[in-house]
């Protein structure tokens, strides 16, 4: 079920986000795949690194249509994540945050995320 979907199921719970397939879904693997290069570079990630990139469109007020949320787990198993208020194709190498950022991007357990 989309997040769409289950928001009009149970009105006032969760955000309006939507998932789902793309109309350019080429364009954005190659995207995906290059913000992840970004991601392991700038971080100095190793291989078995988990760096996850989606784009999402948001309904909600004030949010900008798309945006791109980027996550990566590193070896010391923290989650560290943040957006990009962008289309993932258009997302460059300078939109990420510095690498002497890395542990400020660290997202404690508990906290209410519902990105990803």
């Amino acid at each position: 079920m989309s997040t769409d979907a289950a928001a009009q199921q149970n009105p006032g719970q969760g955000g309006s986000y939507r998932l789902g397939v793309s109309a350019r879904p080429a364009e954005n693997r190659e995207a995906i795949t290059r913000v992840k290069e970004f991601v392991r570079t700038r971080f100095r990630l190793v291989e078995d690194d988990v760096v996850m990139v989606t784009e999402l469109e948001c309904g909600l007020p004030g949010c900008p249509p798309l945006e791109t949320v980027i996550a990566f787990w590193c070896e010391d198993g923290e989650r560290r994540h943040y957006k990009v208020f962008k289309p993932v194709a258009e997302v460059v190498e300078d939109d990420l945050p510095p690498w002497w950022m890395k542990n400020a991007l660290i997202v404690p357990e508990g906290t209410g995320c519902d990105c990803c």
